[in-house]
């Protein structure tokens, strides 16, 4: 029989994991909405190509190089702001931000100021992942961070989800400038919803980290940035979750297209099968974070949280090839299943690593850093390396050389797999270090 104390207790306990669940479930729909925001321009990319005379290489700089260069180069400074500050104030800051100038962009009366109020969307969603990490390690326990790390995730192919098929046909219904301020203004909701209902954490306290510690000042930029370069592991994840990236952001940003050209769809045909993919592909989100949870438990060796999105990647590029080269959409829609689902695979296990790598003080740069590999080069290279290349081979192949570019790009899957594998290697010995250092 329990005593009036241990009911007290489990009654706490219980109160608490409902709450922690409740910050991950508004952090998770904080995250669709980031998404879906940045999302929301490859199914919009056709009827601005036609409206501003573009080419793919410059509907490849808008959706990509542009957007990367200033998400990646603040991601870094907002991270440390937010390991110093209140990381609940500055995500709901930027959810606001990236909400409004995705408004504006129904605004633009040219490429260039559409470009600019695309900058604008960046500047915002700097600020938005980073710190819902370092939110989300400080609610879960280590056992869970992976899990709970998949589960935002999710946010990926939901975001991805909202954005292709409000952005298809919204355009269909109202045009492509209204698309933008129909999933623009949602996040303004979500970032109130954020400021007055998540409490900020105490930095350690999923840990069981010695106060001391927790209370430390969070070490300057250069230090956290010298810490990580001098993990083997980290180096090697990133750099593997960058360049899987260059096949995963050139995708986003052209599938639509793919499907408008090769399989002769409109915005909202082409919307609703993307958003319809990206939630299957959603299952691969949840796999990568259980397959490796599971696996390292089961051997007693973490280094799966590096073999499970390495396998994947590799495993995926076969599929690249039947989804865009196939003759039909009874080939392409099987296929870009199932690479979509090995595609998402990398999210849980690289960003449990991201956290588990760095010190307790560091953890939102460490996201940040990966991001900025991420984005840099794969958001930055990806799409517009596939409009450089369906450029060059449209006088020889026509509306195909979209398909060409994809499946080229994508190659560069072989490369990431190799890193993961090297990552691999010095894992246990840097999460050892990590521990230590608190």
């Amino acid at each position: 029989m329990q005593t009036e104390g241990a009911i007290e207790s489990n009654a706490e306990s219980t109160a608490a994991t409902g709450y922690r669940n409740y910050v991950l479930g508004v952090l998770c729909l904080t995250y669709v909405v980031n998404v879906m925001d940045r999302s929301v321009l490859g199914a919009l990319l056709e009827p601005i190509k036609h409206e501003f005379g573009a080419t793919d290489t410059q509907l490849g700089l808008l959706g990509g190089l542009a957007f990367a260069l200033f998400y990646a180069t603040l991601g870094v400074p907002l991270a440390a702001l937010a390991d110093r500050t209140s990381r609940r104030n500055v995500i709901a800051v930027c959810a606001a931000l990236w909400s409004i100038m995705t408004a504006l962009c129904g605004a633009a009366g040219s490429f260039t100021t559409l470009l600019a109020a695309r900058i604008g969307t960046a500047v915002g969603e700097a600020g938005g992942t980073p710190p819902s990490h370092a939110l989300i390690s400080d609610y879960f326990p280590p056992g869970k961070r992976a899990t709970a790390l998949s589960i935002f995730a999710l946010g990926v192919p939901l975001g991805g989800m909202l954005g292709n098929f409000l952005g298809g046909w919204g355009n269909e219904l109202f045009g492509w400038r209204q698309a933008f301020v129909l999933t623009g203004l949602p996040g303004l909701a979500v970032a109130l919803l954020i400021r007055f209902t998540v409490r900020e954490p105490k930095r350690g306290q999923a840990d069981e980290i010695p106060a001391h510690v927790a209370k430390a000042n969070a070490p300057p930029i250069r230090e956290a940035l010298v810490y990580l370069w001098h993990r083997p592991s980290f180096r090697h994840m990133s750099l593997a979750a960058a360049l899987h990236s260059v096949a995963w952001y050139a995708g986003s940003s052209f599938n639509n297209s793919f499907f408008i050209r090769v399989h002769h769809m409109s915005t909202g045909e082409a919307g609703s099968w993307v958003a319809l993919l990206l939630a299957i592909g959603g299952i691969g989100t949840l796999l990568g974070g259980y397959f490796a949870h599971s696996l390292s438990i089961a051997t007693g060796d973490r280094r799966w949280y590096m073999w499970v999105p390495g396998y994947a990647t590799l495993a995926m590029v076969p599929f690249q090839f039947s989804s865009y080269l196939g003759s039909s959409l009874w080939v392409a829609i099987p296929s870009f299943s199932i690479m979509l689902i090995l595609g998402s695979m990398f999210f849980g296990p690289s960003f449990a690593m991201s956290q588990g790598l760095a010190t307790l003080r560091m953890r939102a740069v460490a996201t940040s850093l990966v991001l900025f590999a991420q984005t840099l080069i794969g958001l930055g290279l990806g799409p517009f390396l596939v409009g450089v290349v369906s450029d060059h081979l449209r006088p020889a192949v026509g509306t195909h050389s979209l398909a060409y570019g994809l499946v080229t790009v994508g190659l560069v899957n072989l490369w990431a797999a190799v890193h993961y594998f090297r990552g691999a290697r010095t894992l246990r010995a840097d999460l050892e270090l990590a521990a230590t250092r608190g």
